[in-house]
């Protein structure tokens, strides 16, 4: 993640001060099995995040899970990027009352 490398980028031996482990050297691999492993506990920004990956992929039915999922699970931000998706009919019927 982006915190990973700004928390390593001074010192080496620097830790994430949240996990108390350092980043991950194989950023595309390790980072999405992290991702994986959040989703799965239920993690709604992580939810999120990987809805809006799809998003920006252009896989709108899979945002549209991963993004209901994290709304359900009181994600804000989630809402908003359902709500636009329903405006613009991207994965779902254009819906401007929703």
């Amino acid at each position: 993640s982006i915190l990973h490398q700004k928390v390593n980028s001074g010192n080496p031996e620097t830790k994430c001060p949240f996990c108390r482990k350092p980043p991950p050297c194989d950023l595309n691999g390790e980072v999405e099995l992290n991702t994986m492993k959040r989703i799965e506990a239920n993690d709604p920004a992580a939810t999120r995040q990987k809805g809006m990956k799809c998003y920006n992929k252009g896989e709108y039915e899979s945002a549209f899970t991963y993004l209901t999922k994290a709304a359900e699970l009181g994600d804000y931000e989630a809402h908003y990027h359902l709500s636009r998706m329903y405006r613009d009919g991207r994965g779902v019927e254009q819906d401007s009352k929703k």
